[in-house]
């Protein structure tokens, strides 16, 4: 207030805020944020992604003392939304909760990226990490990875999995290495669970939210998680690491970007309390319920984390030579 007062003197008495060293970074700075702020997600209202947008903007919403909206952009996999926020003013009033959909898969798939994610966006922190299942029907006779590869490799073609999304397929693609798996795309995971649980796909990567009902129902065996730790939904379940997999380096992932060109003091600032709000009990509970393990990260090492992910994705992508349908 103090400072607000001098600010004013100065400019009744015909000075300017140069006149006062740290005046520009205090109104940068201490005023923000002082209005509501835009959450773009690229997913349809009623989905997994827009479930935990709206946690974690609620979260936010009390850490910053303003309210956060969440806007819907859903199409072109995520590319609409991560357009809009592109586009942005970069004044920390417009946000994407961008996942690898869009912030990977779409510029390293595509014949003609739709934007450099590096140079498009300011990354600020992670958000988490999808709870992300190796799952085979129970009627199949393997209870380990192990297992499951040592009969993929007995009998090259005969098998199939199932993908509803570039993460799900690549991560399976690194998973089996060379062996021969006919992959069947299907528009939504409940969709390629039906076949599951019937018989006709025989191995598929899925989301925590579908996976543990139908475990513990004894209908189908999770092999492995692609979360860096066991997820507290399916505990006995072993990730990656513990097999001894450290290829599988795609995971699925969400994190908060920003226009380009958004000052380091706001970027900051929102890192913190994003960070902030994926530790309030109220928060992580929601959000594990959702099958999500929420964390956040400083910008750094999000952008390294964010670079990692897409060097990672796109090497899979030319080994493979995936191409985008």
């Amino acid at each position: 207030m103090r400072r607000r007062n001098l600010t004013l003197a100065a400019l009744a008495a015909g000075g300017t805020l140069a006149m006062l060293p740290g005046a520009a970074a205090w109104s940068a700075e201490g005023s923000y944020p002082d209005k509501p702020l835009r959450l773009i997600v690229g997913f349809a209202p009623g989905g997994g992604a827009d479930a935990l947008t709206r946690i974690i903007a609620e979260g936010l919403s009390k850490q910053l003392g303003q309210q956060v909206i969440v806007e819907n952009r859903p199409g072109a996999d995520g590319v609409l939304a991560a357009q809009a926020t592109s586009s942005a003013k970069p004044d920390g009033y417009t946000l994407l909760m961008g996942t690898n959909t869009a912030m990977v898969a779409a510029p390293t798939l595509r014949p003609t990226p739709p934007y450099d994610p590096f140079k498009a966006f300011t990354p600020i922190s992670s958000a988490g990490q999808f709870s992300m299942f190796l799952v085979v029907p129970s009627s199949l006779p393997v209870k380990s990875v192990n297992e499951l590869l040592a009969m993929v490799a007995a009998r090259p073609g005969a098998y199939n999995s199932a993908s509803s999304n570039s993460a799900s397929e690549l991560a399976m693609l690194q998973l089996l290495g060379e062996r021969k798996v006919v992959n069947a795309r299907y528009k939504g995971d409940m969709q390629a669970m039906t076949d599951l649980l019937g018989g006709q796909i025989h191995m598929m990567f899925t989301t925590g939210t579908l996976a543990p009902g139908f475990v513990k129902e004894g209908r189908i065996r999770a092999l492995a998680t692609l979360l860096p730790q066991r997820s507290a939904l399916l505990p006995d379940v072993p990730t990656g690491g513990e097999l001894g997999l450290g290829k599988l380096t795609i995971t699925p992932w969400a994190g908060f970007f920003g226009p380009p060109g958004l000052p380091q003091a706001i970027t900051d600032k929102l890192s913190q309390e994003l960070q902030n709000t994926l530790k309030r009990p109220d928060v992580h509970a929601q959000l594990v319920q959702q099958g999500f393990e929420g964390y956040g990260m400083s910008p750094a090492k999000f952008a390294e984390f964010f670079r990692a992910q897409y060097e990672a994705f796109g090497a899979t992508v030319r080994q493979h030579n995936v191409k985008f349908e």
